[in-house]
Protein backbone atom coordinates (compact mmCIF):
# COMPACT_ATOMS: atom_id res chain seq x y z
CA UNK A 1 0.00 0.00 0.00
CA UNK A 2 0.91 3.74 0.26
CA UNK A 3 4.12 4.89 2.00
CA UNK A 4 2.48 8.74 3.01
CA UNK A 5 3.57 9.60 6.39
CA UNK A 6 1.22 8.34 9.26
CA UNK A 7 -0.61 10.96 11.59
CA UNK A 8 0.05 10.57 15.24
CA UNK A 9 -2.57 12.64 16.74
CA UNK A 10 -3.59 12.45 21.14
CA UNK A 11 -7.23 11.45 21.90
CA UNK A 12 -9.42 13.02 24.49
CA UNK A 13 -11.83 10.78 25.42
CA UNK A 14 -13.99 11.31 28.94
CA UNK A 15 -14.15 8.04 31.40
CA UNK A 16 -13.21 5.15 30.63
CA UNK A 17 -13.95 2.48 27.52
CA UNK A 18 -17.04 0.70 27.32
CA UNK A 19 -15.59 -2.89 25.98
CA UNK A 20 -12.19 -3.24 28.39
CA UNK A 21 -13.19 -1.14 31.23
CA UNK A 22 -9.94 1.02 31.43
CA UNK A 23 -9.81 4.73 31.36
CA UNK A 24 -8.27 6.30 28.05
CA UNK A 25 -8.93 10.02 29.09
CA UNK A 26 -5.77 10.72 26.74
CA UNK A 27 -4.21 8.19 24.57
CA UNK A 28 -1.83 7.87 21.49
CA UNK A 29 -2.77 7.34 18.45
CA UNK A 30 -1.96 7.59 14.84
CA UNK A 31 -3.22 6.61 11.20
CA UNK A 32 -1.40 5.22 8.72
CA UNK A 33 -1.40 3.67 5.54
CA UNK A 34 -2.65 -0.40 5.81
CA UNK A 35 0.09 -3.07 5.09
CA UNK A 36 -0.03 -7.07 4.54
CA UNK A 37 0.72 -7.92 7.95
CA UNK A 38 -2.90 -5.91 9.00
CA UNK A 39 -4.87 -7.69 7.16
CA UNK A 40 -6.20 -10.18 10.60
CA UNK A 41 -6.81 -7.58 12.73
CA UNK A 42 -8.15 -4.73 10.52
CA UNK A 43 -10.48 -8.13 9.33
CA UNK A 44 -11.74 -8.56 13.09
CA UNK A 45 -11.97 -5.13 13.87
CA UNK A 46 -14.61 -4.74 11.23
CA UNK A 47 -15.80 -7.96 12.25
CA UNK A 48 -16.42 -7.14 15.70
CA UNK A 49 -17.83 -3.74 15.04
CA UNK A 50 -20.59 -5.18 12.83
CA UNK A 51 -21.83 -7.86 15.50
CA UNK A 52 -22.60 -5.02 17.99
CA UNK A 53 -25.48 -3.99 15.63
CA UNK A 54 -27.38 -7.71 15.99
CA UNK A 55 -29.71 -6.99 18.91
CA UNK A 56 -30.45 -3.23 17.29
CA UNK A 57 -31.11 -5.20 14.16
CA UNK A 58 -33.78 -7.76 16.04
CA UNK A 59 -34.93 -5.16 18.26
CA UNK A 60 -35.85 -3.00 14.64
CA UNK A 61 -37.19 -6.37 12.93
CA UNK A 62 -39.38 -7.14 16.14
CA UNK A 63 -41.29 -3.48 16.14
CA UNK A 64 -42.02 -3.95 12.17
CA UNK A 65 -46.49 -3.97 12.47
CA UNK A 66 -46.42 -6.99 10.61
CA UNK A 67 -44.45 -9.08 13.32
CA UNK A 68 -46.15 -7.37 15.89
CA UNK A 69 -49.26 -8.32 15.02
CA UNK A 70 -48.30 -11.77 14.27
CA UNK A 71 -47.34 -12.07 17.40
CA UNK A 72 -50.10 -11.16 19.27
CA UNK A 73 -52.07 -13.47 17.03
CA UNK A 74 -50.13 -16.50 18.22
CA UNK A 75 -50.31 -15.31 21.82
CA UNK A 76 -54.28 -15.20 21.42
CA UNK A 77 -54.86 -18.37 19.98
CA UNK A 78 -52.52 -20.01 22.00
CA UNK A 79 -53.87 -18.41 25.05
CA UNK A 80 -57.45 -19.64 23.98
CA UNK A 81 -57.16 -23.33 23.62
CA UNK A 82 -54.80 -23.52 26.29
CA UNK A 83 -55.79 -24.03 30.13
CA UNK A 84 -53.51 -21.76 31.49
CA UNK A 85 -51.42 -18.92 30.59
CA UNK A 86 -48.10 -20.53 30.48
CA UNK A 87 -48.38 -22.42 27.29
CA UNK A 88 -49.18 -19.40 25.76
CA UNK A 89 -45.75 -17.55 27.62
CA UNK A 90 -43.41 -20.33 26.60
CA UNK A 91 -44.15 -20.96 23.32
CA UNK A 92 -43.98 -16.96 22.23
CA UNK A 93 -40.64 -17.31 24.93
CA UNK A 94 -39.76 -19.94 22.42
CA UNK A 95 -40.80 -17.72 19.03
CA UNK A 96 -38.70 -15.24 20.27
CA UNK A 97 -35.66 -16.81 21.06
CA UNK A 98 -35.99 -18.63 17.54
CA UNK A 99 -36.15 -15.43 15.34
CA UNK A 100 -33.33 -14.08 17.61
CA UNK A 101 -31.44 -16.86 16.65
CA UNK A 102 -32.55 -16.62 13.08
CA UNK A 103 -31.73 -12.89 12.40
CA UNK A 104 -28.32 -13.53 14.43
CA UNK A 105 -27.64 -15.76 11.59
CA UNK A 106 -28.51 -13.50 8.63
CA UNK A 107 -26.04 -10.60 10.35
CA UNK A 108 -23.62 -13.36 10.56
CA UNK A 109 -24.06 -14.41 6.80
CA UNK A 110 -23.90 -10.52 5.81
CA UNK A 111 -20.07 -10.12 7.71
CA UNK A 112 -19.17 -12.60 6.63
CA UNK A 113 -19.93 -11.66 2.70
CA UNK A 114 -18.38 -8.71 3.24
CA UNK A 115 -15.19 -10.72 4.57
CA UNK A 116 -15.27 -12.54 1.85
CA UNK A 117 -15.51 -9.82 -0.49
CA UNK A 118 -13.02 -6.83 -0.67
CA UNK A 119 -11.99 -7.72 3.24
CA UNK A 120 -10.11 -10.67 1.64
CA UNK A 121 -7.82 -9.27 0.09
CA UNK A 122 -7.61 -5.79 1.51
CA UNK A 123 -4.03 -5.11 -0.77
CA UNK A 124 -5.68 -5.89 -3.64
CA UNK A 125 -8.74 -4.54 -3.08
CA UNK A 126 -7.77 -0.94 -2.14
CA UNK A 127 -4.47 -1.05 -4.73
CA UNK A 128 -3.31 2.46 -5.07
CA UNK A 129 -3.15 1.47 -8.85
CA UNK A 130 -6.78 1.20 -8.67
CA UNK A 131 -7.32 4.72 -7.24
CA UNK A 132 -8.40 3.35 -3.30
CA UNK A 133 -6.53 3.57 -0.25
CA UNK A 134 -6.87 1.79 2.45
CA UNK A 135 -6.13 2.99 6.53
CA UNK A 136 -5.89 1.68 9.56
CA UNK A 137 -5.61 3.06 13.19
CA UNK A 138 -2.86 1.98 15.83
CA UNK A 139 -3.17 2.94 19.19
CA UNK A 140 -1.30 0.70 22.09
CA UNK A 141 0.61 -1.12 19.29
CA UNK A 142 -2.29 -2.79 18.08
CA UNK A 143 -4.64 -1.85 14.98
CA UNK A 144 -8.11 -0.16 16.71
CA UNK A 145 -9.51 1.14 13.49
CA UNK A 146 -9.75 0.79 9.76
CA UNK A 147 -11.33 3.30 7.11
CA UNK A 148 -11.03 2.90 3.40
CA UNK A 149 -12.16 4.35 -0.26
CA UNK A 150 -12.26 2.89 -3.08
CA UNK A 151 -13.86 4.26 -6.92
CA UNK A 152 -17.88 4.13 -7.49
CA UNK A 153 -18.97 0.38 -8.18
CA UNK A 154 -21.38 2.04 -10.58
CA UNK A 155 -18.47 4.06 -12.73
CA UNK A 156 -19.39 7.73 -11.35
CA UNK A 157 -16.18 9.74 -12.40
CA UNK A 158 -15.05 11.48 -9.52
CA UNK A 159 -16.66 9.89 -7.09
CA UNK A 160 -14.99 7.79 -4.01
CA UNK A 161 -17.04 5.38 -1.68
CA UNK A 162 -15.93 5.63 1.66
CA UNK A 163 -15.71 2.02 3.37
CA UNK A 164 -15.32 -0.41 6.43
CA UNK A 165 -14.94 2.37 9.03
CA UNK A 166 -14.61 0.50 12.28
CA UNK A 167 -13.30 1.61 15.61
CA UNK A 168 -13.03 -1.31 18.18
CA UNK A 169 -15.09 -0.40 21.12
CA UNK A 170 -12.67 0.68 23.91
CA UNK A 171 -11.04 3.03 21.71
CA UNK A 172 -14.12 4.98 20.96
CA UNK A 173 -15.01 8.56 21.93
CA UNK A 174 -10.79 9.65 21.42
CA UNK A 175 -11.80 11.25 18.24
CA UNK A 176 -10.44 8.23 15.96
CA UNK A 177 -13.09 7.44 14.03
CA UNK A 178 -13.33 11.48 12.82
CA UNK A 179 -9.46 11.34 12.26
CA UNK A 180 -9.98 7.86 9.38
CA UNK A 181 -13.09 10.08 8.34
CA UNK A 182 -10.72 13.41 7.45
CA UNK A 183 -7.90 11.24 6.28
CA UNK A 184 -10.31 9.36 3.59
CA UNK A 185 -11.58 12.94 2.26
CA UNK A 186 -8.09 14.21 2.68
CA UNK A 187 -7.43 11.74 0.23
CA UNK A 188 -10.32 12.36 -2.02
CA UNK A 189 -9.56 15.97 -1.82
CA UNK A 190 -5.81 15.00 -3.03
CA UNK A 191 -6.84 13.15 -6.02
CA UNK A 192 -9.07 15.62 -6.99
CA UNK A 193 -12.63 14.13 -6.52
CA UNK A 194 -15.80 15.40 -6.83
CA UNK A 195 -17.49 13.83 -4.17
CA UNK A 196 -17.36 11.11 -1.29
CA UNK A 197 -19.94 8.45 -1.01
CA UNK A 198 -21.63 6.12 1.32
CA UNK A 199 -24.11 3.21 2.58
CA UNK A 200 -25.58 3.11 6.12
CA UNK A 201 -28.21 0.79 7.48
CA UNK A 202 -30.66 1.93 10.10
CA UNK A 203 -29.26 0.24 12.67
CA UNK A 204 -26.14 2.17 12.97
CA UNK A 205 -27.26 5.22 14.47
CA UNK A 206 -23.41 6.18 15.70
CA UNK A 207 -21.95 5.91 12.54
CA UNK A 208 -24.99 8.55 10.57
CA UNK A 209 -24.11 11.12 13.72
CA UNK A 210 -20.26 10.93 12.97
CA UNK A 211 -20.91 11.02 9.26
CA UNK A 212 -22.83 14.44 9.94
CA UNK A 213 -20.71 15.63 12.00
CA UNK A 214 -18.02 15.08 9.69
CA UNK A 215 -20.67 17.25 6.84
CA UNK A 216 -21.65 13.94 4.62
CA UNK A 217 -25.39 15.02 3.92
CA UNK A 218 -28.15 12.93 3.60
CA UNK A 219 -28.54 12.08 -0.54
CA UNK A 220 -31.29 9.20 -0.36
CA UNK A 221 -32.74 6.55 1.56
CA UNK A 222 -34.01 3.30 0.15
CA UNK A 223 -35.08 -0.03 1.10
CA UNK A 224 -32.98 -3.05 0.19
CA UNK A 225 -34.62 -4.47 -3.02
CA UNK A 226 -34.95 -8.06 -1.57
CA UNK A 227 -37.90 -10.29 -0.15
CA UNK A 228 -36.12 -9.86 3.29
CA UNK A 229 -35.63 -6.31 2.93
CA UNK A 230 -39.12 -5.49 2.47
CA UNK A 231 -40.30 -7.86 5.02
CA UNK A 232 -37.84 -6.61 7.57
CA UNK A 233 -38.48 -2.75 6.39
CA UNK A 234 -34.46 -2.67 6.09
CA UNK A 235 -33.02 0.59 5.01
CA UNK A 236 -30.26 2.02 3.79
CA UNK A 237 -28.98 5.85 3.59
CA UNK A 238 -26.63 7.03 1.25
CA UNK A 239 -24.82 9.67 2.48
CA UNK A 240 -22.22 12.38 -0.07
CA UNK A 241 -19.47 14.85 0.58
CA UNK A 242 -19.30 16.88 -1.83
CA UNK A 243 -15.42 18.32 -2.20
CA UNK A 244 -16.26 20.29 -5.23
CA UNK A 245 -15.49 24.31 -3.55
CA UNK A 246 -13.65 23.01 -0.29
CA UNK A 247 -10.67 24.18 0.45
Amino acid sequence: MGREPSQRQAGAGGGAGAGGGRARSMAEYRIRPYRDEDSEAAREVFATGMSEHAPALCLHVLRQPWVLLALGCTFCLLLASARSLLLPVLALTLLLALARHLLGCAWSTYIDRCLGDDLRDIGAAYAESAGARFWVAEADERVVGTVGVRPADDGAEGELVLKRMSVRKDYRGLGIATALGRTALAFARQRGCRAVVLNTLMVQHEARALYERLGFRRHRRYVLPTAYGHLANCTVTTYRYDLSGTP
